[in-house]
């Protein structure tokens, strides 16, 4: 009889966790439409397959736990599909989805927290349909880690004069004419139109920095002059803290890092290189307020 009663305060228990935790947890809704669209880049334009016309593509950002809903329309020539880098539990993860159809995919999260990324599992499409996937700790969770004041998504691309089709199966590394940080070539490509990230600080305050390699088929080394991170996350899961000057990205992995604005007022550079040293390029990190 006692057991009996045990086994029964025990399954109460779990029951009820089972109840706090899916409580807790919510329904997210997103739209996708992929679509050609013209970008101006190394001073020549062309054509290039985004979603929802930007590059790189709109942020997820939800809790863990949450059931999220991705309608993908598909408005280009090609057929398309996507991938959820990291995520265990998608239904309709092989779907091709034709030219001028839309589906839509469900996305259980589970356990997976911090940074991941989708795009389109093409390679010639993967180069300009992708996009950070936040996950952010459930509403009753908190950090692991001292609470940043702000977190901030960093994507690493690659960008090609060459206008990208099914033809392009696979692109060998190397290939790309200039590296991107969040759609901005930067300074170092010789075109006077090209633009720059802009990552705008305060001193004394913390960021997560939320690092992804959408860069194709190319291990990329990621710093800012005179600043150090410390490590916390890789690949949709906290890890143990340690701590680096630079940052080097597998292709397709994500890192989280925090990053203290912690030196004198003014501008440094934040450079994105592959690991061959070919080519790279820089954004500028902006002092906005001083402790003084």
């Amino acid at each position: 009889m006692v057991s009996q009663k045990q086994g029964f305060i025990w399954l109460s228990v779990l029951l009820f966790l089972n109840i706090l935790f899916f409580s807790s947890a919510d329904v997210q809704h997103y739209e996708f439409f992929l679509q050609e669209s013209e970008f101006t880049k190394l001073c020549s334009t062309k054509k290039i397959l985004t979603a929802n016309g930007s590059f790189p593509g709109p942020e997820i950002r939800v809790r863990r736990g949450d059931t999220v809903f991705v309608n993908v329309h598909n408005q280009g020539s090609h057929a398309v599909s996507m991938k959820w880098e990291g995520i265990e539990d998608v239904d309709g993860s092989d779907n091709l989805i034709q030219p001028g159809r839309n589906f839509t995919y469900e996305i259980d999260l589970d356990d997976e927290i911090g940074t991941l990324w989708w795009h389109a599992s093409s390679a010639w499409a993967s180069a300009t349909v992708h996009g950070a996937f936040v996950i952010l700790p459930a509403a009753d969770e908190e950090y692991p880690f001292p609470a940043p004041t702000a977190d901030r998504k960093i994507i690493l691309g690659s960008w090609f004069k060459q206008e990208l089709t099914e033809a392009n199966a696979t692109i060998a590394p190397g290939r790309a004419d200039a590296y991107t940080i969040e759609g901005h070539p930067g300074e170092t490509y010789g075109c006077s139109n090209d633009t720059t990230f802009h990552l705008q600080v305060d001193y004394q305050s913390v960021y997560l920095l939320r690092l992804v390699n959408a860069a194709v088929n190319e291990t990329m080394v990621f710093g800012i002059a005179y600043h150090s991170f410390t490590i916390i996350g890789q690949n949709g899961a906290y890890s143990s803290r340690s701590f680096a000057n630079s940052i080097t990205i597998l292709p397709g992995q994500t890192v989280d890092v925090l990053f203290c604005a912690n030196q004198n007022l003014g501008h440094y550079y934040m450079t994105a290189r592959p690991s061959s040293g070919r080519l790279a390029t820089n954004g500028i990190v902006q002092y906005t307020t001083t402790g003084s």
